[in-house]
This record gives structure tokens, C-alpha cells and sequence, in this order.
């Protein structure tokens, strides 16, 4: 699934036309697709709501293990200027998952300071996670604010980079 939410802009001036809006990649791992939606939807809505809206473009991986390779060659396709991951790596009873999030999370930092295009990690580990009704339903919950608190912080960052190269 490839979404993209694109931002309206004038193009009655030359200056307006000459300034592209900003692009963000949002990278989403598939495992648990219903509680990961929750923070795509609200990074969305968030954006929405934003004075400057970025393009939006929303790309889908199998799992949050391969997110950090994603990111990093939609960078160098230069195809966006900020990087969201959104995943839900989960205990699936054995240590792995210590092993996958510390990969994930490692290298989307990778990708951010060998690139220098921030990198936003919504990928999360709870330390205990059932596939019951009530788990689901709080992790659906958490990770809308998630979402939203990406945006923000990706929007932040954006601006005050850009504010610092002018």
C-alpha cells in the first residue's frame, strides 16, 4: 500500500512556485498491520493539520527488520526529506525480539547520521504483548498517539533544520 497525502499550494508567484513542499516517507512494517495503521492514520491526520503540509507518501515492508534498508534507499533516490518508521515488534516468547528491535532501531540511526535526513522511529517493543482483545486494544491506543507525536517532531525538526540553513 502506497498512500500519498500531497499538499495544496499556490502557484501564483514565482517564489511560491520555486519552493517545493517537503516530503516525508513514512516506511510501515506489515506484521500487526491493524495496530500499525493507528500510527500512520494519525501522522496523517497530524500532517493535515499542519500550516505547511509535507507530501506524504506511505510505503509498506514486510517487517520492521527491513525498515532501516527502506529508508535508507529512498534517501539516497533523494524521493524525501524526512523518514517515519512506523512497526510493532513483539515477544513472540523467545529473546529474538531484543535482538530485531536493537537491529531496527540501530539502524535507522545509522541511516539518519550517514545521510543527514532526520530518521523518526514510531517502531516499539512492549515488553509484553498478547494477541488478546485488551493488548490490542491499548496498542491500537498508544500508537495513535505515537503517530501523532512523530508528526510533530518530524515537523519540528524539519523546520528548525531548514530555518538553520537559511
Amino acid at each position: 500500500m502506497n498512500q500519498t497525502l500531497s499538499s495544496s499550494r499556490s502557484t501564483s508567484s514565482a517564489a511560491a512556485a520555486a519552493v517545493r513542499p517537503l516530503r516525508v516517507a513514512i516506511v510501515a512494517a506489515s506484521w500487526h498491520r491493524d495496530i500499525v495503521q493507528q500510527a500512520i492514520d494519525a501522522a496523517l491526520a497530524e500532517f493535515r493539520q499542519s500550516t505547511s503540509p509535507p507530501e506524504v507518501a506511505v510505503h509498506d515492508v514486510p517487517g520492521a527488520f527491513e525498515i532501516p534498508l527502506y529508508a535508507q534507499r529512498l534517501i539516497r533516490a533523494d524521493a524525501c526529506d524526512a523518514v517515519i518508521a512506523c512497526g510493532l515488534v513483539v515477544d513472540g516468547g523467545i529473546y529474538r525480539h531484543d535482538f530485531v528491535a536493537s537491529a531496527v532501531i540501530d539502524g535507522l540511526m545509522r541511516v539518519q547520521l550517514d545521510t543527514n535526513v532526520p530518521v523518526f522511529s514510531a517502531v516499539l517493543t512492549p515488553l509484553r504483548f498478547h494477541e488478546i482483545a485488551e493488548h490490542q486494544q491499548f496498542f491500537a491506543e498508544h500508537f495513535v498517539k505515537k503517530g501523532q507525536e512523530v508528526a510533530r517532531a518530524c515537523l519540528r525538526t524539519l523546520a528548525g533544520l531548514s530555518a538553520k540553513e537559511q
